[in-house]
């Protein structure tokens, strides 16, 4: 198993598409340009969750003022994999 610095961002992708499962609860296909608000619905709250989930899951800290500018699902698995390179 590869180390986080070692996760490819097509990784990461996966990895953040695997923590949108149960946050998908229209059951759409989940691609880069998926948008949180609109395609799958996702208030404040389930985002700060989404949030947790991720941080835990790749042992990171997302700053909170990028958060207004991640609005589609690429945007975040390009923000997180850029976190875990340093």
């Amino acid at each position: 198993m590869a180390t986080s610095t070692e996760l490819s961002e097509e990784q990461v992708f996966e990895d953040v598409v695997t923590l949108l499962k149960p946050f998908n609860k229209k059951g759409i296909e989940i691609t880069r340009d998926t948008d949180f608000s609109t395609d799958l619905d996702l208030d404040s709250l389930a985002v700060m969750d989404l949030v947790a989930a991720i941080e835990d899951h790749f042992d990171i800290t997302i700053p909170l003022n990028l958060l207004p500018d991640l609005e589609r699902v690429g945007q975040v698995s390009e923000k997180v994999h850029d976190i875990i390179k340093g």
